[in-house]
């Protein structure tokens, strides 16, 4: 649950959270009512307030999403990184966790490559386009 700000603490209001993230209010708000990526505390007026820590999981989940991975998966890796945060457990939790932010890595390295090859068909279709419009405006 979320605790209410104190006095004198240093928290960011989601304007500010969303300036340095470059997220739409909107998908913060959402983030943190699905659970992902909720604010740290409120201010006495009811106010989302974030610390660093929640900005880094908000770009952390930014840069998970161009990588198509469900609300799921973000959720598991957050279960993971956190879990790893606290010390992870006995060495054969910490051993599975290890193993599971393998697996999220290789799965980021896959969608990595398919996103760059991607990229380069629509660099050579870009080209292609080029060329034909250059043969067309010098009357070829």
């Amino acid at each position: 649950m979320e605790e209410v700000l104190r006095m004198g603490a240093e928290r960011m209001q989601i304007g500010e959270v969303a300036e340095r993230t470059g997220l739409s209010l909107r998908t913060i708000r959402y983030y943190g009512e699905v659970g992902i990526a909720p604010p740290s505390a409120r201010s006495q007026g009811g106010f989302r307030l974030y610390t660093e820590s929640d900005v880094e999981r908000l770009l952390l989940v930014k840069q998970m999403k161009p990588l198509e991975f469900s609300l799921e998966d973000i959720r598991a890796l957050i279960d993971v990184l956190d879990r790893l945060e606290a010390g992870g457990g006995d060495e054969e939790s910490r051993r599975a966790l290890l193993e599971r932010l393998e697996g999220f890595r290789t799965a980021a390295e896959v969608r990595s490559a398919a996103l760059r090859a991607q990229l380069e068909a629509c660099e050579d279709f870009t080209a292609r386009l080029s060329g034909v419009s250059a043969e067309h405006r010098a009357g070829t």
